[in-house]
């Protein structure tokens, strides 16, 4: 049984629509996939609809935390869409996002860079705004020549010289509101260090104590060494273990179902969420 736990579509950041990501699943051999888009879940609707039979969608969402300064995602599993309280936040999170955008933007034309605010809206679509909308930007420039090199500190990377902050929620808070709205939440990526700062191990401890379900070790953005280190820390703290893609279609490196997660752990997520059920599919048009 093959499990991807973490893919995004272009209702955020990815390339590809909501169907087309299930399609693409179902015939990459995936068994299971969660589309856990950036602080929304827009496209689930469209991802059932189009769900292949013999293929199981579990909905989500990445949520952007900040804790200390440090930026982090939470990835929240199968929790209720409508529940007030977490979807007020993530419609603040969003809602926030195009006007960092646009100031992107103008730092960067300060900066020499003759982007617009119209070539970034074109490149999202429909999607949730975001900085890999504003990277393809550079990269269709001819400014850097992939997505992942517009994330440093030249650019947009965290303290980069066009980087703008965005509200972000407090974790433990976010922990709050996805256990409200019977979900389960894994932190998503803890130790990517080349994306910027991380969080101590010391604040895992914290969050698992508040009710954090798990951590993602198997990541394209974990080395050999870091994944063994945080599988003891999971093991230590009673944490789950997941592997994902972080599959963003062609805006980035990531192989869809390059990294798994246990069907053991999936079991365990699947049994302590109350907020939503996973979709099997029924072969979607």
């Amino acid at each position: 049984m093959r499990i991807d736990l973490h893919t995004h579509s272009t209702a955020s950041d990815g390339t590809d629509t909501p169907a087309q990501l299930v399609r693409k699943a179902a015939a990459t051999g995936l068994d299971v996939v969660a589309l856990t888009d950036h602080d929304t879940t827009r496209g689930h609707a469209e991802a059932v609809a189009a769900l292949p039979e013999g293929l199981t969608l579990v909905t989500g969402a990445e949520l952007s935390c900040r804790l200390d300064g440090v930026s982090m995602h939470m990835l929240a599993y199968l929790f209720d869409p409508e529940e007030p309280a977490l979807l007020a936040e993530r419609e603040l999170v969003r809602d926030d996002r195009v006007p960092r955008a646009r100031a992107m933007v103008a730092k960067l034309n300060e900066l020499g860079v003759p982007v617009t605010w119209e070539q970034v809206a074109r490149i999202a679509g429909g999607g949730s705004v975001g900085r890999p909308h504003v990277a393809s930007a550079l990269v269709e420039l001819g400014v850097v020549p992939t997505v992942n090199d517009a994330f440093t500190r030249d650019w947009l990377a965290d303290g980069g010289r066009a980087h703008v902050g965005k509200h972000e929620t407090d974790p433990f808070e976010a922990l709050r509101l996805i256990k409200g709205a019977g979900g389960v939440a894994v932190f998503a990526h803890p130790a990517a260090a080349k994306r910027g700062r991380t969080v101590s191990e010391a604040a895992i401890a914290d969050l698992a104590a508040a009710g954090l379900d798990g951590i993602e070790v198997d990541h394209m953005d974990h080395d050999t060494q870091t994944r063994a280190r945080l599988r003891g820390a999971a093991k230590e703290l009673g944490l789950l273990v997941t592997g994902s893609s972080d599959y963003h279609g062609s805006r980035k490196t990531c192989v869809l179902g390059e990294y798994t997660t246990d069907p053991e752990v999936y079991g365990e997520i699947t049994r302590r969420a109350f907020g939503a059920f996973p979709v099997p599919g029924a072969g979607g048009a």
